[in-house]
């Protein structure tokens, strides 16, 4: 099923101080997510079982990668594998756009 989500209509949530969430489109096997961060929001380090790709839109962040620090700005892509601990710190406002393979359920309200 093609889909178009309308950025008008894509719900905003708050996943964090500093950081706030909107899911856009999506279907079984893949998942589109734009992240937003205040300076100073943080994204905990975490794994999960997907591929994810993320592209940062705008800002600088300091992300860890498996123990690892690397700082990303607007137009740096980073791939993170399946398992990987992974987080990242806002040094300058800005949004991510990630991708997800496959879908992160857990993202989606029932």
């Amino acid at each position: 099923m093609n889909t178009v989500v309308f950025a008008a209509s894509a719900g905003i949530e708050s996943v964090g101080e500093g950081v706030r969430r909107k899911i856009l489109a999506y279907n079984e096997t893949m998942m589109q997510v734009e992240v937003m961060f205040e300076k100073g929001g943080v994204g905990a380090v975490h794994t999960h079982p997907h591929t994810q790709v993320t592209y940062v839109l705008e800002g600088s962040f300091e992300f860890s990668i498996d123990g690892k620090p690397v700082v990303v700005k607007k137009g740096d892509t980073l791939l993170f594998t399946p398992h990987t601990p992974h987080g990242t710190l806002c040094l300058e406002k800005g949004a991510v756009l990630d991708v997800f393979t496959p879908c992160r359920e857990d993202f989606l309200k029932t």
